[in-house]
């Protein structure tokens, strides 16, 4: 069996502006390494909607050079011509995952880029859309590495931690989010163990986060998803670190699903839950969590996890992929501007405006 190796990135462009997207199938690790070479936007699309890309950072990035994908086809295009398809595209790619919001803001600052550029000739267009897409994964980079400095603050020697899906590098453009932040700690020369929540039905947690774990050197034990409260209630949990794809303007947070029960438990067991998240992930524009979309999938991921049937035929299954937490279960939320804390409406709103 190959084994994932940090030569390989979840995302990474190669060429010019008439390059190509390759991306990591996360769908086949651990098993085995197979990276994609996306040509077109609807091999980048299959890729997120299928979740071999995954995690809001993430799909913001494919989402971004994705739209780069679309018009290499448009070069012949008049300038009306090629606007016109630049905002069809970028519908196109927004309907593949909606609860995630990086993906929508990120279409919205390239589709802005190229109507600052829209006296230009149609070539001078889809280069800066690229140099964009560019500038938006080096700032996920970087925003990683700062959100894992500020966050490892928040970790002791000898803290126990679960963490929820995969907030890592296989789910950003850089060291991750509420991974990267354990990663830190752990290079810190904290000692730390790490119980990581397989994540059902799609087990993120037991495919892909324990495998980074592992290869950074962590100390880590996988969990059943209905594990996580036993483990606390043994006082064996000092912490819990998740990440988020949509935070609503009050500091509800919608994530993976089962994440509302892990804070539900933290609250009950007084174990301080944590969410790490760029800026980018927030959404002001919703006042609350309940006005979040969230994404129902194939009744198939529950009932064929895996490729194995695990329920009755015809069975009725109900598989949202994400759930919304209150923001009062969230003690904080660490951000590549620094630690948010509540009341969140006025933390977001200054972090924003800054």
């Amino acid at each position: 069996m190959d084994t994932l190796t940090p030569a390989l990135n979840a995302v990474e462009w190669v060429g010019d502006e008439n390059g190509y997207l390759k991306i990591l199938d996360q769908t086949r690790l651990p098993w085995e390494v197979h990276v994609l070479d996306c040509r077109d936007l609807e091999t980048v699309w299959e890729a997120i909607r299928a979740l071999r890309i995954r995690g809001a950072p993430a799909i913001g990035v494919a989402g971004a050079y994705g739209l780069v994908l679309g018009m290499q086809s448009g070069k012949d295009h008049s300038l009306e011509a090629f606007r016109a398809q630049l905002h069809t595209m970028a519908d196109r790619l927004r309907e593949c995952r909606p609860t995630a919001v990086n993906i929508s803001l990120y279409l919205k600052r390239m589709e802005s880029r190229a109507l600052h550029l829209e006296a230009g000739p149609v070539e001078a267009i889809r280069l800066a859309l690229l140099n964009e897409a560019h500038a938006i994964l080096q700032e996920n980079q970087t925003a990683c590495t700062e959100m894992a400095r500020h966050g490892a603050t928040l970790i002791q020697d000898g803290f126990g931690l679960i963490t929820h899906c995969n907030a890592g590098g296989l789910a950003t453009a850089g060291m991750g989010t509420a991974l990267g932040v354990i990663l830190q700690a752990h290079r810190d020369g904290k000692r730390i163990h790490v119980f990581s929540d397989e994540t059902r039905p799609l087990l993120q947690g037991a495919r892909l986060t324990t495998l980074e774990l592992m290869q950074a050197g962590v100390d880590v034990t996988l969990i059943c998803d209905s594990a996580a409260a036993q483990v606390m209630s043994e006082g064996r949990v000092h912490a819990v670190f998740v990440g988020a794809d949509r935070i609503a303007g009050n500091g509800d947070v919608a994530n993976k699903i089962g994440t509302l029960s892990l804070a539900i438990a933290a609250h009950a067991h007084e174990v301080p839950f944590y969410v790490v998240a760029p800026m980018s992930t927030m959404d002001p524009e919703l006042p609350c969590g309940d006005r979040i979309p969230i994404e129902e999938r194939d009744a198939a991921e529950v009932t064929e996890g895996m490729g194995m049937r695990t329920a009755p035929e015809n069975v009725q299954v109900y598989n949202p992929a994400f759930d919304v937490t209150d923001a009062r279960y969230v003690r904080a939320i660490v951000t590549e501007t620094g630690i948010l804390r509540p009341p969140y409406e006025a933390s977001i709103r200054k972090a924003l405006s800054a």
